[in-house]
């Protein structure tokens, strides 16, 4: 059973994935993957801004102990100044205390500075990845679009493709139809021909009437070839008696022509 189990989960997978397969488009794929890069890219630059708006308050707030600092420093000496050393030690009191607040601030946001260099660094090399990556994908889409279309463009002059696969079986059937019909009505004809089928209209003649019609037919070309050469010959004895009398009297003519013609002496 467990044999029988496996077996069906690897047909299951083997016919998925052909199914997926035939399904993927490459374009679509590489465009996805150029869109899950963009949002990356995005997120990084996110980071980099969060943390540039984290050293940015960090100064903010250096900027001010600094200045509490400095004006406690100023106190102190006024109030030594004036003979209150009182005051004077208590503002150099707080002043040491806003001082170990600076040097922890300051090492917050150098450490904030080295790691919005890192992010920033790793944005640029994102952003070159990335562009190259479209170049690249433009590329392979134009590739495999101009592939896919000669496929198709040969499919079609081989006739293997399915619309003209199609169009060759419609064409196919055509002419076995058109065959099978000249077949039955060939085969009517000669039915009809032989007397074995009847004729309602009375058009069609059997084999005995068909044969008297062409010897009927045969005889009137005879009648009419011999009257045709009786005409000819006939024809031709009166031409012939016509070029004598016409080549008897061009003689006649010529001998007259030589006696009335004068006479020179040779001199």
């Amino acid at each position: 059973m467990s044999g029988v189990m496996k077996r069906m989960g690897m047909i299951f997978r083997a016919k998925a994935n052909k199914a997926l397969d035939r399904a993927e488009d490459p374009r679509e794929t590489l465009d996805y993957s150029y869109q899950k890069q963009l949002e990356l890219l995005q997120k990084v630059r996110r980071g980099v801004a969060d943390v540039a708006t984290s050293r940015k308050r960090l100064e903010l707030q250096l900027n001010q102990l600094n200045n509490q600092s400095d004006k406690l420093g100023e106190q102190g000496k006024k109030a030594l100044a004036l003979g209150r050393e009182d005051l004077a030690r208590e503002a150099l009191t707080r002043r040491s205390g806003l001082q170990q607040q600076i040097s922890d601030l300051q090492q917050q946001h150098e450490t904030l500075q080295t790691e919005e260099n890192k992010l920033t660094l790793a944005a640029q090399r994102l952003q070159a990845k990335v562009d190259a990556f479209r170049t690249r994908k433009e590329t392979i889409k134009a590739t495999y679009t101009a592939a896919q279309a000669q496929t198709r463009i040969g499919e079609a002059f081989s006739g293997i493709s399915e619309e003209m696969g199609d169009v060759g079986m419609a064409i196919q059937r055509a002419e076995d139809k058109t065959a099978q019909l000249q077949a039955r009505s060939g085969a009517i004809d000669e039915l009809l021909a032989s007397g074995a089928l009847d004729d309602p209209t009375g058009t069609t003649k059997d084999d005995l009437t068909a044969e008297l019609d062409r010897i009927a037919g045969n005889s009137d070309v005879e009648f009419e070839l011999e009257r045709m050469k009786a005409e000819l010959a006939g024809g031709s004895s009166s031409g012939r008696q016509a070029i004598e009398g016409g080549d008897a009297a061009g003689t006649q003519q010529g001998q007259a022509a030589q006696q009335e013609s004068p006479k020179f002496d040779k001199q």
